[in-house]
């Protein structure tokens, strides 16, 4: 790769071993997937949760804490994904005090680097969203395949070190998704039915991801049906699914994302055409998770967290009904979102129907094995398609259902259509 003098005095050592150490793995990075040189990048988000760091990432972490500021402090605006702990709940879910305590080392550790707890995955909608063409580097697949897509932006998928290293030097290696000649459409794919809700947005994600064959997939969506603009929280949830059944981080929208916005997208010379895409292919892919019986233990609505819209729907729903005392109900927000819905009274509207409302976290981020035996939960309710390709992983039984029905599940205390 080639470096310029700043980058390899980085590399050298000469601005502390923190930055050193950003360079070298940035260098490892860039060399194996041919990068030619280094981007600047304006932002980075950066995976946090404790389950994912565990003891040993914590204590790295710690040691770059302890080193003088002028080399341990972030390069670039840097801020957090969700958390493993609300610290307000975390007993109620049967989570201990040990993971607790080492998530607020994390938090320490992490303050001292001058990383912004945000503790959020929808950091594009809340905290700074991402302009066109701006480089990026995003190391959640769904903030990531948003900023790519939605926004325009340039970013890989970035692992917990690799996000960490672009914070300390300001860089990212320049391949993939920085690059023009990856951002071209690959497979084409006409859909013929306009989904009407956040899951079968998030089922289309699911259908198109199943039939990505590599990372390096560009799917262009074509809507050949009468459909209206989708919302941004559409999006989100049609991205998220996208990137978790097809390890997608781009896609081309045409009419609708920027780089495709005049009903043309880039694209290669060899583009693939896919079949027709219409509603009964989105309705298998959710009944698919139906079971045979009726039996709900828990209720989930997260990944992604919910926007502000999202969590006043969910409040609105459950206004005036209790949760049926079989059921739990739990949804989970970012830390500016909860604070908003403290103030508009949505957090009182959840909890005085039974459910909990955390802030900081996503559940699947929150050793949600451990907290499963913990509680006896087995089956899982969600409006999700991102949770439900994930949390079986994680022992769960899952089931795919509009926000409705899921609120009325809960409170019927059995699954209704």
């Amino acid at each position: 790769m080639r470096l310029n003098d700043f980058e390899e005095d980085m590399l050298n050592g000469k601005h502390g071993w923190p930055r050193q150490f950003g360079m070298e793995q940035i260098v490892k990075v860039g060399d194996f997937f041919d990068a030619q040189d280094c981007v600047e990048v304006a932002q980075v988000h950066l995976m946090a949760d404790t389950e994912s760091l565990g003891e040993d990432g914590v204590e790295f972490l710690e040691k770059l804490a302890q080193l003088p500021l002028e080399e341990r402090a972030v390069k670039v605006p840097t801020v957090t994904d969700p958390r493993g702990i609300d610290f307000e709940h975390y007993k109620e879910l049967g989570q201990s005090d040990a993971q607790a305590d080492l998530e607020r080392r994390a938090i320490v550790a992490f303050r001292a680097l001058g990383v912004m707890m945000t503790d959020t995955c929808i950091n594009y909608q809340t905290i700074m969203p991402p302009v066109l063409g701006e480089h990026l580097a995003f190391g959640d697949t769904g903030s990531s395949i948003y900023a790519n897509s939605v926004q325009g932006a340039r970013t890989n998928f970035q692992g917990g070190p690799s996000a960490l290293a672009s914070a300390l030097t300001g860089r990212a290696p320049r391949y993939g998704f920085h690059l023009d000649e990856c951002r071209k459409g690959r497979k084409i794919f006409k859909v013929d039915h306009a989904p009407g809700d956040f899951t079968e947005w998030g089922a289309l994600g699911g259908v198109i991801g199943r039939q990505m064959e590599s990372y390096w997939d560009v799917p262009v969506i074509e809507f050949v049906s009468e459909h209206r603009h989708p919302t941004s929280d559409e999006l989100k949830h049609f991205g998220a699914a996208l990137a978790s059944y097809g390890s997608t981080a781009l896609f081309h929208m045409l009419g609708v994302t920027p780089e495709a916005f005049d009903g043309s997208a880039p694209l290669v010379d060899d583009l693939e055409q896919m079949d027709v895409i219409g509603a009964g292919d989105i309705e298998t892919f959710i009944e698919a998770y139906w079971p045979q019986d009726d039996v709900v233990d828990v209720v989930v609505f997260a990944a992604p967290q919910l926007s502000l819209i999202e969590i006043s729907q969910v409040a609105d729903l459950l206004d005036g009904q209790k949760i049926n005392e079989k059921v739990a109900l739990i949804a989970t927000v970012s830390p500016e979102v909860k604070s908003a819905a403290d103030r508009m009274g949505v957090t009182a509207k959840i909890e005085k129907s039974g459910g909990l409302l955390l802030q900081g976290v996503c559940f699947y981020q929150m050793c949600a094995r451990e907290i499963g035996e913990a509680k006896g939960w087995k089956r899982l309710l969600t409006n999700s398609a991102k949770l439900v390709n994930i949390i079986g992983g994680y022992g769960y039984d899952p089931v795919l259902a509009s926000l409705e029905c899921c609120v009325r599940s809960a409170v019927q205390g059995r699954l209704v259509r």
